[in-house]
Parts: structure tokens; sequence; C-alpha cells
């Protein structure tokens, strides 16, 4: 992995970690579908308007095939899992949220073996349960301290499974898309199909205008929704289980913004829990996926 793969790949997790604080302060301003329905129809909007008025004729627009796997993402990777996601934040920690992400990586994995013939080796197994270890240690005192329902907990399983079904559609398609157009249209889809569940469950529900709810929409829109989901695809096509193990940081830099941002305190779990984090991703270094169609090898570098 060269250093700008490091660098695209540090950036993206601590963004991605950085939603699940923003969501927080948000649902102190309006409800969940609300919040996320504003999100991703004003993100959408200003990327059809980016690609197809501002970049006019650069970017085609999808054929009815494509339109067809684009749905299926928007639905999987945004209205489902962003929808569920926030719903369950109103029961749960974002310690718990960003310890649940991470299985994204180990779904994917499950998923791939099922469904598209390949196979992990078990040095590569060995350091991912290591990780996992890591995130649990680093993330004790969240649990702990929290006081998540049931159901909250379901829905965030919900959500991540959906998350990974994404990726496996994106990767088993292989939608030929610029990055750009696949996330603009994901957005666009995911905001339309969130409309009705949210009129049905929230219309009357009060929207208080200020500081955390218009940050919440700035954040979320440009630097998420935009920004960070186009790399995020980016990153996808260029390896899928390499992108998906970035997935793995995700506790460990949601806990240091946290501390930053809402004054947590960093506790010695959270230091044990990162190295061992750490050394799972050095133990795993390489995952070697092969096709049993193909019975070629290819090399995936953290």
């Amino acid at each position: 992995m060269g250093f700008k793969g490091l660098m695209l790949g540090l950036l993206f997790t601590v963004l991605y970690a950085s939603g699940a604080i923003a969501m927080k302060f948000g649902l102190q301003s309006a409800p969940p579908l609300t919040l996320a329905t504003l999100r991703f129809i004003i993100a959408g909007l200003l990327l059809l308007i980016y690609i197809y008025v501002l970049q006019k004729g650069k970017y085609a627009v999808p054929n009815k095939r494509e339109f067809v796997i684009l749905f299926w993402l928007g639905l999987l990777n945004t209205s489902l899992f962003l929808g569920l996601g926030l719903i369950a934040l109103q029961t749960v920690s974002s310690g718990i949220f960003n310890l649940f992400v991470p299985a994204n990586s180990l779904l994917y994995a499950l998923l791939a073996f099922l469904f598209l013939g390949q196979s992990i080796g078990r040095k590569e197994w060995g350091g991912m349960v290591i990780s996992f270890i890591g995130l649990f240690i680093a993330s004790y005192p969240s649990l702990i301290g929290s006081h998540a329902t049931i159901g909250g907990i379901l829905l965030l399983a919900c959500a991540i499974i959906s998350m990974a079904v994404g990726s496996l559609v994106y990767k088993k398609t292989n939608l030929q898309l610029p990055s750009i157009v696949v996330n603009t249209w994901q957005v666009v889809f995911g905001g339309v199909i969130l409309i009705i569940p949210t009129l049905l469950l929230e219309t009357g529900e009060p929207i208080t205008m200020d500081v955390k709810f218009i940050g919440y929409l700035l954040w979320s829109i440009f630097a998420l929704s935009i920004f960070n989901l186009s790399l995020w695809f980016y990153l996808l096509k260029k390896d899928a289980i390499a992108a998906n193990n970035w997935l793995l940081l995700n506790p460990i830099a949601g806990y240091l913004l946290a501390a930053v941002l809402l004054g947590e305190r960093i506790t010695i779990y959270a230091v044990i829990g990162t190295c061992f984090v750490l050394f799972g991703l050095y133990l795993s270094g390489n995952f070697r996926v092969k096709s049993s169609n193909t019975g070629v090898a290819q090399v995936s570098k953290v």
C-alpha cells in the first residue's frame, strides 16, 4: 500500500467515524428520518447539478440496467444503512455504533465466500479476530456506560448487514461508472426512498433550526454524503476487501474524535485496544483472495 493509499484510507476512516457524532448532535434538533431525508435530498440535488450542469457532457446518464443497480445501492447503502442507523442512535451510544461498523468487513468476506466463490486464509482471519478483540477492549467503557435497547441493537445490526450486502452488490455487478456518478444516484435514490416513511412516521415532529441542526446538515452533506462517499467508492473500486478493512479502525477513530469533540476521557482500554487493532491489521497485512472459478490469486494490501 503506497503513501497515497494510506492517507486516503485514514482520511476516510476519520470522516466516517465523525458521522455517528454528527448524528448525535443532529438528533437533538430533529427526528432521525427527517435528518436523513433532508441530508440525502439536498446532497443529491447538489451532486446532480455538479455532474450534469456544471460538468455538462462529461458524465453520461446511466442506462436502464445501471439505474436498477443504482436503485439497490441507494436502498442498501443509503436508505437502510443511514436510516436505520439514525433511528438506532436514539437509544444506542455512538461508541456502540462505531463498534458495529467493522463487522461489515467480516460480513462482506462471508458473503463473498458464499456468492463470489472467494476464500480468505487462516492467517488473515486470525488477524481480523485479533483486531476485533482490540475493538471490544477499546470500546469497553462505551459498552458499560451506555443504555442501549435491544431494539436499537437489532436496528443497528440490520443497518450493518445492509451495508455489507451493498458492498457485495457493487462488487458483483461490476458497475462501470465513475465513482461520482455512482455516489450521486445512490444518494438521490436513497433520499427519494426515505420520503414516504418520513412523511408517514414523522409528520408533525418538532424541528429546531439551531446551530446543531444546521451544523449537522452542512457536515453530513458536504463532508460525508458528497466527499466521503465518493472516496468510499473510489477505495471500493480499487479493492473491495481492503476498503472494508479500513472500517476496522472506525471505533478507534470515533473514540478519539469523541474525546476531542465531546470531552470524553481516553482510557487505558483505548490504548490497549488500539495496539491490538494495529497488530491485527499488520498480521493480516495482505488478504489473498482466490477465486474458485478462475484459480487466479489476487492480492489486496491493507
